[in-house]
């Protein structure tokens, strides 16, 4: 295994290894060709090639009335888990679902200047897919932190994917989570050809009008791809983390903080720490190590190392390392520091952000309260995490009186005038005739 890296960065000086740290591509070809080939051949043939890229990719060899998941696989699944897991999993289920409707717009209106009235009210979509990835570890928090916000939106129809073993069986503790969460539909069914499944419907399955979930490079690829004919909440890749630390800081804290992001398994995940003590960059870098013998995916955790996924960036000040924070736009951002919370107001390209030496990023990961489905590779600078209103649709409304339009009515046919829209001023001046 490589060792850690720890390097230098200022603002004045930069470095081009904390540069090519800091770039993540956006897209991977390959995924994309097969995304490309997948969809259109689901666009064309439906469950065929849905269950085809099912047997080719998951390894499951589904007949049509087995991708759904069935009302005794239901059941069988809650009596498999034991009773402290479905705890677990109610407390995080309670604690998003209280956070999610709290955050839920209300509509507004306000009165036009000659007693009319335009505002903004929502209204819940019909039908809504989410992805849950089941790959190198079966996410039943990802079943929560999807779900549910859709749920507390109001949406009836709540459609979820997943991939399913070889044996054709879901983990149970994520059928459980899906089911409290408010599931109606579940599909055994991973990668692009779930959200084909999703995105275009078969002869079994409704389409849905909207995809959420994170996902490996191919259902990214497959999500970018369907957007058109549904719309997606953001683009997501590979997990990352970063963490801003001061010599207050506990090395083996922020160490075990940036190993909690370096385990999802895919090898491309990103931990970055900046600090402004040397000393510490050292300490953490030795915690590392010593913490990594006992992880049980310490192959995985290897893999990332080996990769330079791992970064201990030293920098002059605080002030520049928030610099530095800002261009990663990490999809986790942890405030170590002895006045962490002054920082927050400085945060401009974050998904989530962590206050505080007892905020650990797996808080957020499971029970916090704000989704963990958050924009990675950089894409915090132009989206936003997963909130129940991304399930919801945003309706503007305008009352006009009769003074109103009377008051611009010679606005209306200028503009008309102007473009070479006559209809659009007679509608406007026909009502005064």
């Amino acid at each position: 295994m490589k060792p850690v890296v720890i390097e230098k960065w200022s603002q004045t000086k930069g470095n081009a290894k904390v540069e090519a740290f800091l770039s993540r591509p956006a897209f991977a070809p390959e995924a994309e060709a097969a995304a490309a080939e997948v969809l259109a051949d689901i666009r064309r043939r439906g469950n065929a090639a849905v269950l085809a890229a099912a047997k080719k990719f998951d390894g499951a060899a589904l007949t049509a009335a087995q991708m759904r998941v069935s009302p005794a696989e239901w059941k069988a699944a809650a009596q498999a888990v034991p009773v402290r897991i479905k705890k677990a999993v109610k407390t995080a289920h309670d604690r998003v679902l209280t956070y999610a409707k709290a955050g839920l717009r209300e509509p507004w209106f306000m009165r036009t200047p000659r007693g009319g009235y335009t505002g903004e009210y929502y209204s819940p979509m019909d039908r809504v897919g989410v992805y849950i990835p089941g790959g190198t570890a079966p996410l039943a928090s990802t079943s929560v932190m999807t779900v549910t916000l859709a749920k507390a939106a109001g949406v009836k129809e709540i459609v979820a994917c997943t991939p399913c073993r070889k044996d054709k069986a879901v983990n149970p503790v994520l059928l459980y989570a899906l089911k409290l969460a408010g599931a109606t539909e579940i599909y055994k069914v991973g990668g692009i050809q779930s959200i084909g499944l999703m995105a275009f419907g078969t002869q079994t399955v409704k389409a849905v009008q909207k995809i959420a979930g994170p996902g490996n490079a191919f259902v990214t690829a497959a999500k970018r791809q369907v957007y058109g004919y549904v719309a997606i909440d953001q683009v997501a890749g590979p997990s990352e983390i970063a963490v801003l630390a001061d010599k207050t800081a506990n090395p083996d804290w922020v160490a075990a903080d940036l190993l909690s992001q370096a385990e999802h398994g895919s090898g491309h995940e990103k931990s970055l720490l900046v600090t402004d003590s040397l000393a510490v960059a050292k300490a953490v870098a030795e915690s590392i190590v010593r913490q990594m013998q006992t992880l049980s995916r310490r192959a995985m955790v290897e893999r990332v190392i080996d990769r330079g996924g791992i970064l201990l960036a030293v920098t002059p000040n605080l002030k520049q390392g928030m610099a530095l924070i800002n261009a990663f736009a990490p999809e986790h951002f942890e405030i170590m520091t002895a006045d962490a919370r002054k920082w927050i107001n400085d945060v401009r390209a974050a998904g989530a952000v962590f206050v505080g030496e007892w905020t650990p990023e797996s808080a957020g990961d499971f029970v916090a309260g704000p989704s963990h489905v958050l924009p990675t590779g950089g894409a915090a600078r132009m989206f936003s995490g997963l909130t129940a209103d991304d399930f919801r649709r945003r309706h503007s409304f305008v009352e006009f009186s009769k003074e109103d339009l009377k008051e611009t009515c010679s606005a209306i046919e200028t503009f008309a005038e102007v473009e070479g829209l006559d209809a659009h001023g007679r509608a406007a001046s026909i009502r005064f005739q």
